[in-house]
């Protein structure tokens, strides 16, 4: 069983529009916003001494205190479900996730996923960060992306890896099927992210209230109707490849939530419909966070992501 540890940090810039539990977990990305507003609501995260509540704003020279009580068992059943693993040692592993398969339990998909696999994969070498004994997922991606995933199995790792992600340390580049043709070869999109006022499922461009978001792009190929991308994340924002190119007009082939009537024009002009969002994590490096040591990995494409390719690369040559 994990035990229990405190950590501080100073806030360093002033966020009036920002509530204190939505701060929190950018800046601990593996744990859940309720999570946090349980330890905050609990007394387990203090601002300047002083229990708060999660709609406190950050201001730049406040001391945000955290306990992390020692880890309960696991909720989540493990379960026997395959896992396309790159790499693994004592402290991590780095897995080329399914498109399909969703990360976290949650209402509606409560079995069949990822922390259920790696439950029973990991057996007992669990991170308890959060204060529930789990594989220690560092960082997200959505259940329609493929591609490298890094998961902690122990909290040195699980906080070392999370600092990185905060830190923009480390080196996220995916590979995208947008709608439309991109007409430049390259370009980069700094648009600020944050929740959309009324889609509460979704994110949105802001006119800067919302978290700033960086992404470069350099173009692959370009067919009759669609472009392949190749994007790299300076930052890690939910939905951000996503958002960013749908706010340039051009959102990923097969997005349902972002690009329907792009997607429904392409299925028309092409006839080509994605199974899902062509949307690939291709390579991701980071330091090991107990080693020191620089570590790059490559995912391979899955075949749907191929298919498309070449359905859409057909198309462009009659």
């Amino acid at each position: 069983m994990t035990s229990s540890r405190s950590e501080s940090f100073t806030v360093e810039v002033s966020l009036p529009s920002e509530r204190l539990d939505t701060f929190l977990r950018e800046r601990f990305p593996a744990v859940s916003r309720g999570t946090i507003q349980r330890l905050i609501e609990q007394g387990h995260i203090k601002v300047n001494g002083q229990t708060i509540k999660p709609t406190h704003h950050p201001r730049a020279g406040e001391l945000i205190e955290v306990y992390w009580p020692e880890a309960r068992p696991a909720e989540a059943r493990p379960e026997d479900i395959p896992l396309d693993i790159i790499f693994e040692d004592s402290d991590l592993l780095v897995l080329n996730k399914a498109p399909g398969l969703v990360v976290h339990p949650a209402a509606g998909h409560e079995e069949h996923t990822l922390v259920n696999a790696l439950l029973h994969h990991c057996e007992g070498q669990l991170s308890g960060i959060g204060g529930v004994a789990r594989p220690g997922i560092v960082h997200r991606l959505d259940k329609e992306t493929s591609g490298c995933l890094v998961v902690a199995k122990n909290d040195a790792a699980h906080m070392a890896l999370a600092e990185q992600f905060s830190g923009r340390t480390l080196e996220k580049t995916y590979l995208a099927i947008v709608c439309g043709e991109v007409v430049r070869n390259s370009g980069e999109i700094r648009a600020s992210i944050a929740r959309h006022p009324t889609h509460r499922k979704r994110m949105t461009v802001t006119d800067g209230s919302g978290r700033e978001a960086w992404t470069s792009y350099k173009v692959r190929e370009r067919f009759s109707g669609a472009t392949w991308l190749e994007a790299l994340l300076h930052t890690g924002r939910t939905h951000q490849i996503r958002v960013h190119f749908q706010h340039l007009g051009y959102p990923i082939v097969g997005d349902a939530t972002y690009g329907t009537r792009q997607n429904k024009r392409l299925i028309e002009v092409t006839g080509y419909a994605a199974p899902r969002q062509m949307l690939h994590a291709w390579k991701l490096s980071f330091l090991h966070p107990c080693k020191g040591k620089k570590l790059s990995f490559e995912a391979p494409w899955p075949a749907d992501f191929q298919t498309a390719l070449a359905s859409l690369r057909k198309v462009s040559e009659t």
